[in-house]
């Protein structure tokens, strides 16, 4: 792309462009042509939300699955999503999949780092603490999603939600709240993954598929 941009672009005094024509010229030719990182980020978060919830309703016992799916679905290629928005420029991509992809590995480091006698394992309060402060940045992202779609808004609302049940379930010690609160993150991940399948097959048939709900 540099070497592209090297050969066809206009003379520049410098090392900067001779006017603004020249200038509107380059940026034309320097253009982003890397892929849309978003379906990676949102199907990271949206299976490992799924399945992590499947267990919080009470339908399958949190295992290796969960925490490996944990670490690399939602921890890593969250982060790397991030990392290609923030190439991007896009300033909510870059926070949320980042942020997010961070939280998956530390609450797979919080429930691993006792069995290791690497820490002490927190306590009902302490979890509720952590869900609550994740649901407080969580209302900041939805608050953003208000200029986005219909689709990416309810997810974080749903997923907003769902932090706050948690930690109201871990600060009362609700084993019923848990269940309630799984099954309503069953769907707020259906909803990361339907998202992630619009933006693909949306791209790839040149037409919307999947409708994600304009908010014009």
């Amino acid at each position: 792309m540099k070497r592209v941009a090297a050969e066809y672009a206009p003379p520049v005094a410098g090392g900067r462009p001779t006017s603004v024509r020249q200038a509107a010229v380059i940026a034309e030719i320097i253009r982003d042509t890397t892929a849309n990182p978003a379906p990676l980020g949102l199907m990271g978060f949206g299976i490992t939300t799924v399945l992590l919830n499947l267990h919080n309703a009470g339908l399958i016992p949190i295992g290796s699955a969960i925490l490996a799916v944990g670490l690399l679905g939602g921890g890593l290629a969250q982060i790397v999503a991030g990392g290609v928005e923030w190439k991007k420029k896009n300033t909510f991509g870059t926070v949320a999949f980042t942020s997010y992809g961070f939280f998956w590995i530390s609450l797979v480091v919080l429930i691993l780092a006792p069995r290791f006698g690497l820490a002490e394992a927190t306590d009902r309060s302490g979890m509720a603490a952590y869900l609550f402060v994740w649901g407080l940045f969580t209302v900041v992202m939805f608050v953003a999603t208000l200029k986005m779609n219909r689709a990416i808004m309810l997810v974080f609302f749903a997923l907003a939600l769902l932090f706050f049940l948690l930690a109201v379930a871990d600060a009362t010690g609700s084993d019923a709240l848990t269940r309630v609160a799984g099954y309503e993150g069953i769907a707020c991940g259906l909803g990361a993954i339907y998202i992630g399948a619009a933006q693909i097959l949306n791209e790839v048939y040149g037409r919307t598929v999947l409708p994600l709900g304009s908010m014009d």
